[in-house]
This record gives C-alpha cells, sequence and structure tokens, in this order.
C-alpha cells in the first residue's frame, strides 16, 4: 500500500486562494538519492510567479502542481548510502531545477549535492532563512566580485536575498547602503548597513554612485544602472514580472556592451556553496532574519503575505 503524505497543491493557475493542501504519495529515494523529512520551508518570489501561470514554460500544466523551492529538516533515508550523510542529521537545501517546485510537503527526494548540513544551534524555521544567502553569496563574490572598500547599493535591503547581502556586504568590507520601506529601515541599519534609506521617498537621482548594485526588485533596471561608477557592476536577481521579455532582453544586452555592466544570473546552489554559508553563521557573521512563521495549512496566507509586499527577511512556513 502506498504511502501518503501531506503537500500544498493547486489545481489551476491564479491567486493564493489556489492553494490547498492535499495528499500525494509520499516520495521514495532512488539510487543516489536522499530522503529528507521537511521541518520548515520558505516562500520565494518564484514560486509566486509559477502559482500565478507566469512561469508555464517550466512548470507545465500537468494539475495538480506543487510549490515551494527550499527546505530545512532532517535525513529520513537513503536509496543507496551518501558519504559524510546519516539519518536525522540536520540538513538544508534547495530543490533542483529539474524537479521543480515541491517543497511545502512533509517529505521531500533530493541528490546529496543539493544539500548539507545546517547551522548548529537553528531549528528548522530559522534555518530556512537563510538557504537564499546562497544567492548573495554568488551575486557579491563571484558575479560582482566585490572589494574591500568598494560602495555597495542594494535594493529591497530588508528582503529575503536582500537583508542577507547587507550583511554579506560589510563581511566582505564593503561601505553598504541598503534602500527598503521606512518602517524597516531601522532593521537595515541593525544588520550593518552604513545607510538605510526608504525607496519610496528616494529616487535613482537623489542617490549617488556606487561600484556594485544588486537588484532584488527587477523593476526600474535601467535608471538604477545608470549609477554605476566607472567599472562598475550590476547584478540582478529579479525581473519585472509584467515586462519579463523586456526585463530580460535589458539585461543580456547590457552584459555584453558596455564598461557599466549588468548581469542576472538564477541560483542553483550545491553542497559546497550551502557548507559556505553555514560557516558564515556558524562563526556569528550572519544571522537569519523571520518575518512571520505559518503552518502548512496556511499556505496560502503566507502567499498573500509576501504579494503584499513589505517583508522583513522570509515568510517561513512549518510543516507539521
Amino acid at each position: 500500500m502506498t504511502e501518503m503524505m501531506r503537500a500544498a497543491l493547486y489545481d489551476r493557475f491564479g491567486g493564493p486562494e489556489v492553494l490547498y493542501v492535499g495528499e500525494v504519495p509520499k516520495p521514495v529515494p532512488g539510487p543516489g538519492e536522499v530522503l529528507v523529512k521537511v521541518g520548515a520551508m520558505s516562500i520565494n518570489g518564484g514560486e509566486l510567479y509559477a502559482r500565478a501561470g507566469r512561469l508555464r514554460l517550466l512548470t507545465g500544466r500537468k494539475f495538480p502542481l506543487r510549490t515551494g523551492l527550499d527546505f530545512a529538516g532532517e535525513i529520513a533515508g537513503f536509496g543507496s548510502p551518501a558519504a559524510g550523510l546519516a539519518p536525522g542529521d540536520q540538513v538544508w537545501g534547495v530543490m533542483a531545477r529539474s524537479s521543480g517546485f515541491g517543497s511545502a510537503a512533509q517529505y521531500v527526494v533530493v541528490r546529496p549535492e543539493q544539500i548539507s548540513r545546517s547551522p548548529k544551534g537553528l531549528d528548522p524555521v530559522d534555518a530556512v532563512a537563510l538557504p537564499v544567502g546562497t544567492t548573495a553569496i554568488t551575486a557579491l563574490r563571484d558575479k560582482a566580485r566585490l572589494r574591500p572598500g568598494e560602495r555597495l547599493l542594494v535594493r529591497g535591503a530588508a528582503g529575503g536575498v536582500g537583508n542577507v547581502a547587507v550583511q554579506l556586504g560589510k563581511v566582505m568590507g564593503a561601505r553598504v547602503t541598503g534602500l527598503a520601506r521606512a518602517d524597516n529601515l531601522a532593521l537595515v541599519r541593525e544588520l550593518g548597513a552604513d545607510e538605510a534609506l526608504d525607496y519610496r521617498s528616494t529616487t535613482p537621482t537623489d542617490l549617488g554612485h556606487y561600484d556594485v548594485v544588486l537588484d532584488t526588485v527587477g523593476k526600474d533596471l535601467p535608471a538604477y544602472r545608470r549609477l554605476l561608477a566607472p567599472g562598475g557592476r550590476m547584478v540582478a536577481i529579479a525581473f519585472d514580472a509584467d515586462r519579463i521579455a523586456a526585463s530580460l532582453g535589458y539585461l543580456l544586452a547590457s552584459a555584453v556592451h558596455g564598461r557599466s555592466r549588468a548581469r542576472f544570473f538564477s541560483g542553483n546552489p550545491k553542497t559546497e556553496l550551502f557548507t559556505e554559508l553555514t560557516s558564515y553563521v556558524e562563526q556569528g557573521m550572519l544571522r537569519p532574519v523571520v518575518d512571520t512563521v505559518f503552518p502548512l495549512a496556511d499556505i496560502a496566507a503566507a502567499h498573500r503575505a509576501l504579494e503584499a509586499g513589505g517583508v522583513r527577511g522570509k515568510h517561513v512556513v512549518r510543516i507539521d
């Protein structure tokens, strides 16, 4: 008899109200796979676009579809032995691109290279606020090559990736300016920003020049690219969902032409990057920021909360 588990599902594209919790077969790990019992997952922008039907080329239309990208939990089994891992190990990770979404569930099956041990002392709810930190590491270190003393502007500085980027920017020795909502500016300063500005009352023309701009918003990219100093670099991790083709076209063109280049990337982190993130956390260089914790039954409310904006860190879903 097939063992079942609870998971967040949707049978049509639409708003948060299309989400519900149903039963699906519990996954069975095959050779080279790991079964993880999920303790918590967080809500990311890509899941909102997928649920709304804006990523149909990636998700397809074979309903019911699943949601959830990252997860934190414990190893519950193996399809075959995996070096350095054992049942009961606390781990975190991200679903592979090939498998799509699905971490809003009691169990997931992943490959060992998609996970690492999570930081000691963090329960899954706190831990799962940080896997997006792999995006911040890649953006600032590998794509922008941020150097000590450089000026860094973070758009969306209180959000999931933005708050980690502010912290990491300071660790890397940059002078950090964060743009966020007025009621989140104190948090941005607390995370280490040298300057925190209200994005609603601060326009690009009010700002100076920066060596690196990290954009987690995706709108008005040309205006913020013009803030780059000579030799400056802009890294965008989001695009305008209402103008997807135009946004991606601009980023591709600007990556090729001009001295002040803009780069776009979509993260697909592996064990080494998660291990590095764990090290940052355990050394006290990065800390999680959790906005609100929802039970799995309230997955729709969690999606609705992220769509409303003004998030402080991450909205987390606890899997009972």
